[in-house]
């Protein structure tokens, strides 16, 4: 059981990593645009910031340096 747990945290800590990755990507082209007052951008913000914190907590328990 602890080995499938592990290989489940290692699969989401990547896609988290992953998908922070690309929301940011994404933000910064919009921005080069100048299409940081648009619902996608917006939306794109409130996501990298659900991530970010995502990132912050596995961060804080030490989960970061597997």
């Amino acid at each position: 059981m602890d080995e499938k747990r592990l290989e489940a945290f290692e699969k989401m800590f990547a896609a988290v990593r992953s998908e922070y990755a690309d929301i940011t990507a994404k933000m910064e082209k919009m921005k080069a645009e100048g299409k940081v007052k648009t619902v996608t951008y917006q939306q794109l913000l409130a996501r990298k910031m659900t991530y970010q914190n995502m990132l912050s907590m596995y961060e804080i328990y030490g989960l970061t340096e597997m």
